[in-house]
């Protein structure tokens, strides 16, 4: 199915009926525009991290323009695709199994083009990617390398607050992030892809997230990463 088939005025976005998307879209030259109009379609298409069915119907667009085939950022095509696959189910993929092929390639040919100062624009490519590759948990909870979290001891069920990041030295509590030799799973592989393009930083959040940290209650030492999972 093109996109030129639907019909927009038929689907819902955050504001309401989405027949002004394709107009966006349109407006995307590759310009200094450009950042406003991608403003106005990822508040309208992932609203505060929310999908809508307009969003699903924007995927062939949005790999149009991952690909080469419409004007626009790559990047910015990629992570809106891949907050919206994150939330399809069975069918949604199917119907779309041929862009989220398209995108997978697009996002592994981003993730080394991106300049070493910006590691949240490798945090959230990479959680995209995953998204494209159906991996679980971590294709929507990847950011929080980037974002201020709570994490459940398993002694004593206090919460913990954690920082992964580049402000990790102000958690209140002590990291304790895993050598690389003890990742394994998606660790080893989002530590190898990091290093190999360059991204120490996020290398080193990784390291943290597959870490332990001292529960801030009773000082036991716990996983980071299977708190969340839990």
């Amino acid at each position: 199915m093109t996109h030129h088939a639907v019909d927009w005025s038929q689907l819902r976005h955050a504001y309401g009926p989405a027949d002004d998307i394709p107009g966006l879209f349109a407006r995307l030259a590759g310009g200094q525009e450009d950042e406003k109009v991608w403003h106005e379609l990822w508040s309208a298409l992932c609203h505060q991290g929310t999908v809508y069915e307009a969003s699903y119907a924007a995927v062939p667009v949005l790999a149009d323009i991952a690909t080469g085939r419409a004007p626009g950022e790559r990047k910015q095509a990629v992570c809106m695709a891949g907050l919206t696959v994150a939330e399809a189910d069975t069918a949604q993929r199917a119907c779309y199994a041929s862009q989220i092929t398209e995108l997978t390639l697009a996002a592994r040919d981003c993730l080394p083009e991106v300049p070493a100062d910006e590691p949240e624009t490798f945090v959230y490519l990479a959680q995209s990617l995953l998204a494209f590759e159906n991996v679980p948990l971590w294709s929507q909870r990847l950011e929080l390398l980037i974002e201020e979290f709570e994490a459940e001891c398993p002694e004593c069920e206090a919460l913990t607050c954690i920082l992964l990041g580049e402000y990790a030295d102000e958690c209140d509590t002590e990291l304790h992030p895993a050598s690389p030799d003890e990742l394994t799973g998606v660790g080893a592989r989002l530590h190898t892809m990091a290093r190999a393009a360059g991204q120490d930083q996020v290398a080193d959040w990784v390291r943290r997230l597959y870490g332990q940290v001292t529960c801030s209650e009773c000082e036991t030492r716990f996983v980071i990463s299977e708190s969340v999972a839990d």
